[in-house]
């Protein structure tokens, strides 16, 4: 098989990859083909900067033999067809990795969705409703730049907001943790449908823990918005019935402003953890910003905003 990926996400795959797919466990040939986010002396955000750096060191420290794809395509069919037959030989896993523009740019499928929202135009709807002690985790990728481009141009600051710009599929657990320790505040999750996915088992922790004080919303747009647009199954499963089957004390489905804002009250008034799921169209802005602070200096406005400096 051909297994494609970010390298943040070899993060995600070290334990199946060691524990599973070694050749000394069940060895299972296969390919890695690795993207090399952060690839030192490439300019990246700060998310990746790490993770690109120690990448090729963390290959070698894995005994993941792996082989930089060339940008020529005659070269680069000879290297794939080597790393095949080296998976083979060895009976594990074998990484391409794959260096920003070496491939032309990727044409997403279409995901048909007829819904009157897009995520930008939802996250600002739900923004505008929130109480002014009132903190946000806002999970990685489309959803932080939008939300940072809103309080920016309303000049509101950016100190109850933090931005969850790595560490996908985590905001919600994140919130979960702010909402135990300060249990007089209203916290909110702002999350997306590929990140909730990708680490599911946390609905069930967050729906077991009765924090009352935690509304999670979850933008479902049916893509990864913010690596290419790749269809999830979020607009084929039933999130509202998974969040109440892991302990939810109520969940939604909302599509229009009117809903979300209703959908927010009556959480409010809820006895325990509440989850919204907002059905919006995919796609975003083409000139949508990135935030223009440091993750360092999200982490100390917010701690500030909070009282735990």
């Amino acid at each position: 098989p051909l297994v494609y990926l970010q390298n943040s996400g070899l993060g995600n795959v070290v334990n199946p990859l060691l524990s599973l797919a070694s050749p000394e466990v069940y060895g299972t040939p296969m390919l890695l083909m690795l993207g090399w986010r952060g690839e030192p002396g490439k300019k990246d955000e700060p998310q990746h900067v790490h993770q690109g750096r120690v990448m090729a060191k963390m290959l070698e420290d894995m005994d993941l033999p792996f082989v930089v794809l060339s940008e020529d395509m005659v070269e680069a069919e000879v290297q794939t067809k080597a790393a095949a037959q080296q998976a083979r030989d060895i009976n594990g896993p074998v990484a391409l990795v794959v260096k920003k523009n070496t491939f032309d740019k990727y044409a997403a499928p279409e995901v048909e969705a007829d819904l009157p929202l897009g995520r930008e135009e939802a996250i600002i709807a739900a923004a505008e409703t929130l109480e002014d002690n009132a903190a946000v985790i806002c999970t990685t990728g489309m959803p932080s730049r939008e939300l940072f481009e809103f309080r920016a141009r309303n000049e509101a600051g950016h100190d109850r907001d933090f931005l969850t710009v790595g560490g996908m599929g985590h905001a919600s657990q994140i919130a979960l943790g702010l909402a135990m320790s300060q249990p007089a505040r209203p916290i909110y999750c702002f999350d997306g449908d590929g990140a909730v996915l990708m680490h599911m088992g946390s609905m069930a922790i967050t729906g077991q823990s009765n924090a009352k004080n935690l509304i999670h919303l979850v933008f479902n747009n049916g893509v990864h918005g913010s690596v290419g647009g790749q269809p999830t199954v979020g607009f084929n499963i039933d999130m509202p019935k998974i969040a109440i089957a892991c302990g939810y004390a109520s969940a939604q489905r909302v599509t229009n402003k009117k809903g979300l804002h209703s959908a927010i009250t009556m959480a409010r008034a809820t006895d325990g953890v509440s989850f919204i799921e907002v059905q919006v169209r995919p796609g975003n802005r083409a000139d949508i910003g990135r935030p223009t602070s440091t993750p360092e200096q999200n982490k100390v406005a917010m701690m500030k905003f909070l009282g735990v400096e």
